[in-house]
């Protein structure tokens, strides 16, 4: 089955109306609702027990010892519409969270305005458009993949923010461009550790031309504070050391932050490809980072045969550790310092192939193959891992994606 960008709003639950400006119309009510839903359920295991692979943010994870929790998901939707002009989405999801556990979550929660044909502004919980299929990033089905590639869509684990938004769109020809500019906030919990990143403002711009390619370009930009007690301690130790502006570096409050992606993508006949490249940069311990992936399939009948090969390096740890290594009084402090910089190195690459079937109308089959190689003394993007972890790891999931 083509999936093709009109196609994955409609998956992704995007409530879509007429476009209608400020008129008489716009006095008159009309309402209405849908209800709609997506989900997947996938199993995925390793060929390690050093290490536990898991979604961005999410706790735990799987090892030889497979489980359902790293993919497996159940989201439902509300469309409501009151007249040709205003409307609203909620949507809950229900994933394994930071925190470990199943709990539904409000993953969107808006209001829409059509102001114009062109201009349409929302306020409330919307989806982060970090990248280049954030709207749907959560809706199996609508993509080819398993799961969007880890080591693009691992930099930033949460998928919404609270605030505000202005889309303007424009056909130019049969070129579709559209702009967006955001404001907000979102605070989540990140395996454990509540985030706040505040102060958010960001853009995205994107090009649909009819020959099947898609352009996307956006930066989202804020101030970021973790509420870690054990970071927090480390931090007012060496506040009253002569090595203070380690602990500044190291500090993860009210620090700047920023992301920055560029897309391309392909749908036309039989192939598709997509490719990304991104960039986060942080003043803070957990590094700045490059992300890039890249993906090709070819559709034979209702099976889509596809490769993806990505990597995700640190470009900075943001920390100059100047604690003297050989003091042997400020041994435990160093080694704290440099513990918490090698947490934060999630520099990996990965190689997997992948086979879709779209079984029945609204429901697919997966199978996918990840081989993943953390960079030297990484941990790469796996949770609690043990000494002797390191060496390439593959996974395999088997997963259905379905809509309703």
């Amino acid at each position: 089955m083509k999936i093709t960008p009109v196609r994955r709003a409609i998956l992704a639950g995007a409530c879509s109306l007429g476009a209608a400006g400020l008129h008489a119309q716009a006095l008159s009510f009309d309402p209405s609702a849908t209800f709609s839903g997506f989900g997947t359920v996938a199993y995925t295991q390793t060929d390690t027990h050093l290490g536990l692979y898991a979604a961005p943010g999410e706790a735990g994870g799987a090892s030889t010892d497979g489980t359902l929790g790293v993919d497996s998901k159940l989201g439902l939707q509300v469309n409501g519409k009151l007249n040709a002009v205003f409307s609203g989405t909620v949507q809950a999801i229900s994933e394994r969270t930071g925190a470990g556990n199943f709990k539904p979550q409000i993953d969107w929660a808006f209001a829409k305005a059509q102001v114009t044909p062109e201009l349409a502004l929302r306020a409330g919980r919307m989806g982060a458009p970090m990248f280049a299929v954030s709207d749907f990033r959560n809706v199996g089905y609508a993509n080819v993949w398993v799961r969007p590639p880890i080591d693009v869509y691992g930099q930033v684990a949460f998928s919404h923010f609270d605030g505000a938004d202005a889309t303007w769109q424009q056909s130019v020809g049969s070129t579709t461009l559209t702009a967006q500019v955001l404001y907000g906030h979102t605070d989540y919990d990140n395996n454990g550790t509540p985030i706040h990143v505040s102060r958010q403002v960001g853009f995205n711009a994107t090009a649909e031309f009819d020959n099947g390619i898609t352009l996307r370009i956006g930066r989202v930009q804020g101030k970021l504070t973790a509420d870690s007690a054990s970071l927090t301690h480390l931090v007012d130790v060496l506040a009253a050391t002569p090595y203070a502006a380690v602990g500044e570096e190291l500090s993860a409050q009210d620090k700047d932050a920023s992301f920055t992606g560029i897309g391309l993508a392909y749908d036309h006949d039989d192939w598709l490809a997509s490719a990304e490249y991104t960039k986060r940069k942080l003043s803070l311990y957990a590094a700045s980072t490059t992300g890039w992936d890249a993906t090709l399939g070819y559709r034979v009948g209702k099976f889509t045969p596809y490769a993806v090969v990505s990597q995700l390096r640190r470009d900075s740890t943001n920390v100059d550790d100047t604690i003297p290594a050989n003091v042997p009084q400020l041994a435990p402090l160093r080694a704290g310092v440099e513990g918490l910089i090698a947490s934060a190195d999630i520099a990996q690459k990965t190689d997997a192939l992948g086979l879709r079937w779209d079984a029945y109308k609204n429901l697919d089959v997966k199978v996918q193959v990840d081989h993943i190689t953390p960079a030297a003394g990484a941990r790469g993007l796996f949770n609690n891992v043990q000494p002797g972890f390191g060496a390439a790891v593959n996974v395999y999931t088997v997963a259905l994606d379905f809509v309703f």
